[in-house]
């Protein structure tokens, strides 16, 4: 199969995925306790069956089911994802004012994860069952198995409060302005604009709710890389190329590491899509104006057009990974695009 025919069968499936996914959100979000009748209405505009008649009907919640239904499929169709009742503005315009904060936290938390991962998993590979590869699984372990939340006070308190290394929450210091908005990642933003000032303060507060972020993922990665090339590096054509006197550089990364990496790049996809599916507390705990806040403040509220409108951007961000990691395959592994 072509890649070009493989792209578009994957982008068939995807329309597929996501009329399913948005089907399922909605139905789900009808059948949670709680209305936003009683969420946004004082106890005094809930007594007054005129206020209460008039706010369903300017949200068609007085409609059936399936005409509410059919209305969502509808606009969604026309990528209107419809109006959030706690902000009045279109959901789509609070996705495009949240998402470039959530995308920039959950690249460089994968670029963190990535880095480090595949650094300690060929480290730990190469220097197995040492001291070195002990110190390595445990800070994997500790990595996978380490709260978030509880990890992101640490953090604070360490290296904020006691150390005054890092900035505090948020994406910008006080002082430090905006860059012109063009992505809405400032540190892309200030690349492009030649603001530095903005760049370098952006950069530092990245770097603790990346670590937070991306230990999870890193610990994954550690242990998928060690794993793998320890399984290829006992391979038949490995200990051929050890007896012809390949060199052990040449063997790990030209040959053992180009067959372990497909398992790796898997853990690196999902994990991806976990950061911006699953940011919602890092985000809250550093004030980052991300989806994960926007999601937050949408369930304490019930804002349900909001909610629904999250679930659906993280379902098309896992499907488009996935794809990604489809075609990457084939251009690592040759033998994955003739089996497609």
């Amino acid at each position: 199969m072509s890649t070009l025919k493989f792209i578009v069968k994957r982008f068939l499936y995807l329309i597929l995925l996501l009329f399913g996914v948005a089907s399922c959100v909605f139905f789900i979000s009808k059948m949670v306790p709680g209305d936003a009748v009683s969420a946004y209405l004082s106890p005094r505009s809930l007594s007054n069956p005129e206020i209460v008649d008039a706010f369903k009907a300017k949200w068609g919640l007085d409609d059936s089911l399936i005409v509410q239904y059919y209305h969502y499929i509808q606009n969604l169709m026309h990528l209107d994802l419809g109006v959030s009742i706690r902000t009045g503005n279109p959901v789509m315009d609070e996705l495009k004012r949240s998402y470039p904060a959530t995308m920039e936290l959950a690249f460089f938390s994968i670029l963190f994860a990535s880095v480090f991962g595949i650094l300690f998993g060929v480290i730990s590979a190469t220097k197995r069952n040492s001291l070195i590869d002990q110190t390595v699984r445990a800070i994997s372990v500790t990595g996978v198995s380490i709260p978030s939340f509880w990890f992101a006070i640490i953090m604070l308190y360490i290296f904020y409060s006691r150390l005054g290394w890092a900035p505090g929450i948020g994406r910008l210091g006080v002082r430090i302005p905006n860059p012109l908005h063009i992505t809405g990642m400032y540190v892309l933003d200030g690349l492009l604009t030649g603001n530095m000032n903005a760049v370098k303060d952006a950069l530092q507060h990245l770097v603790l709710p990346s670590i937070v972020l991306g230990s999870f993922t890193m610990g994954l990665i550690t242990r998928n890389t060690r794993s793998s090339l320890l399984e290829t590096l006992s391979t038949d054509y490995i200990r051929t190329a050890r007896a012809k006197g390949m060199g052990k550089g040449r063997i790990m990364f030209i040959h053992a590491f180009g067959n372990a990496a497909i398992p790796v790049l898997t853990v690196i996809g999902v994990g991806f899509g976990n950061l911006l599916g699953g940011m919602v507390v890092v985000e809250k705990i550093f004030s980052w104006p991300g989806v994960g806040q926007f999601a937050y403040q949408s369930v304490l509220a019930l804002d349900f057009p909001a909610i629904v409108g999250v679930s659906l951007l993280i379902a098309v961000n896992y499907a488009i990974i996935n794809i990604v990691i489809d075609i990457l395959y084939g251009v690592i592994d040759p033998r994955v695009r003739v089996h497609r």
